[in-house]
């Protein structure tokens, strides 16, 4: 027995390993200096709660702190080590955000460095973790009995007043059947909205019980509180963390939900088309994926939709680029930019046939190879304005430069007579979307497994993993995008929760 538990936390351990290394490799250098020091922010004080909480445990159940402090490799001197350490690099991350705040000269290696010292950590850190679960053992499981909770100053002692140590114990101390308990716990947390809080517990799962049944379904929660925080940085962390997941289950029913919500996390950081284009790039790349590699998802018209969606914005982007070639070749006649205005147009004609305003694409583009007397090319751009938009402004235009290059003027589409133009945005919404950077994209803003707005009357993802000691099975999931699977039902007072029981995510009072 204890060589199968050994081999499981060397396993683990491996995991834990890998699985930072691709965070890491994901989360370095991502967002401005500001967000990216925020994230080391987040990180490092999980890091320094998790290890206090876990010293706490070792103190209470009576280890000799004065041995403990002269054996280095002791569960206590490992822990405080790690304690210091995240400190040590809080305080370095403090000071660079001082000299952004402050405007001063900063080199952006060391922001590099710093990232690389915090993943570094954070592998070490959960590594520990695993490695003194053991010390931390209390074989007499104290779940579902009462017992007394102790009176605090501080909650965690970080912040707050006047709480107690319910917390401190679920994630300093082990115990059989705690891994439920702060699943359900860190599951309520999320729920009000403290998200710190919520993904400390379901993180003490992961690093403390690697043979847990609900450590895939807490691993994907962590990933889901980042997303429902919504904060540019959580939203980092998010794709991160979705990404993490699908590493180690690809072929999860919940795969596919998964996808889409990275693609979402992206999407939701998506400026206006004159911005960097970087996220919708990325977030199509996602979108092409999820459609590629889950052809029979139940999510395919949802993705398809975002896709078309992302790629207007960036149509949109590349079109403004070619515009401004083009002001400078056709209307000012600079003689400069009419390669680089042929290239975008001819760029989003190849990659987003289905854009918005191809027509003005069209159009424009002909006009340049008119400026370049290539009146074949151009007959061809303005036919296609005229068979494929037939309702366009630029319809009659194309028509008259048809005549005038000698080409017969071509008949409408029958199957195209139904496509309109794009609405026009009234002035007050268009102002609105231009003074807060707004592109209208239609995303989810719940989890896969929970809501942003948690309803106590919903039966959701994450109430039917509690259900199920730990997952969820694929003809539990809705057929639909949502996350919530029913409207709760009232618990018959002969099936009422037994003395000793767990009781469901959200039956805990808040």
């Amino acid at each position: 027995m204890r060589n199968v538990r050994f081999w499981s936390i060397l396993l683990f351990s491996f995991t834990v390993v890998l699985g930072n290394v691709v965070i890491s490799a994901q989360t370095t250098g991502e967002g401005t200096p500001s967000q990216r020091l925020e994230v080391m922010r987040q990180k490092l004080e999980t890091i320094r709660r998790s290890a206090n909480s876990a010293v706490s445990a070792l103190r209470e159940e009576g280890d000799d702190a004065k041995t403990d402090r002269e054996n280095p490799d002791s569960p206590t001197s490992r822990l405080r080590s790690i304690e210091r350490e995240a400190a040590s690099l809080q305080n370095q991350v403090n000071s660079l955000r001082g000299k952004l705040d402050r405007a001063e000269k900063y080199e952006m290696s060391e922001i590099d460095q710093l990232e690389v010292a915090v993943a570094d950590l954070q592998t070490r850190a959960e590594i520990v973790q695993v490695e003194t679960a053991a010390d931390r053992a209390n074989p007499d499981s104290a779940v579902g009995q009462p017992r007394e909770i102790k009176k605090k100053k501080k909650f965690l002692g970080i912040f707050g007043g006047g709480g107690n140590d319910e917390y401190d114990e679920l994630i300093g101390s082990v115990a059989p059947g705690r891994d439920k308990q702060l699943f359900i716990n860190a599951t309520r947390e999320v729920r009000k909205r403290n998200y710190d809080v919520g993904r400390l517990l379901f993180q003490t799962i992961i690093t403390t019980y690697p043979d847990s049944p609900y450590l895939p379904m807490a691993k994907l929660a962590v990933a889901d509180s980042f997303y429902l925080e919504g904060s540019t940085s959580g939203l980092i962390q998010a794709i991160a963390a979705y990404k993490d997941w699908l590493t180690f289950f690809p072929t999860h029913p919940l795969s596919d939900r998964v996808v889409l919500k990275i693609a979402e996390s992206e999407m939701r950081q998506i400026g206006l088309p004159d911005h960097d284009a970087t996220r919708a790039r990325r977030a199509e790349v996602t979108l092409k994926g999820l459609l590629a590699n889950y052809p029979n998802s139940i999510l395919k018209d949802e993705a398809e939709q975002r896709l078309s969606e992302v790629q207007n914005n960036l149509g949109t982007h590349n079109l403004l680029i070619a515009n401004y070639y083009y002001t400078l070749s056709v209307d000012q006649k600079k003689g400069v930019g009419l390669k680089g205005a042929q290239s975008r147009y001819r760029e989003i004609i190849d990659k987003y046939p289905n854009f918005g305003n191809m027509d003005e694409v069209l159009y424009k583009l002909a006009v340049t190879y008119m400026v370049e007397e290539e009146t074949d090319q151009a007959a061809r751009y303005f036919a296609q304005i005229v068979t494929d938009y037939p309702h366009s402004d630029y319809g009659e235009r194309a028509k008259d430069q048809l005549e005038l290059i000698g080409v017969q003027v071509p008949m409408p589409k029958p199957e195209r007579m139904n496509v309109l133009p794009p609405e026009s945005v009234s002035f007050f919404r268009n102002f609105r979307n231009q003074l807060f950077g707004i592109y209208p994209m239609t995303i989810d803003r719940n989890g896969v497994l929970m809501t942003r707005n948690f309803d106590k009357e919903k039966f959701e993802l994450i109430d039917q993993v509690v259900e199920n000691q730990g997952d969820i099975f694929s003809n539990q999931i809705p057929q639909s995008l949502t996350t919530v699977i029913s409207q709760r039902q009232s618990t018959p007072p002969s099936v009422q929760p037994r003395e000793g029981q767990v009781p469901r995510a959200n039956d805990q009072e808040q």
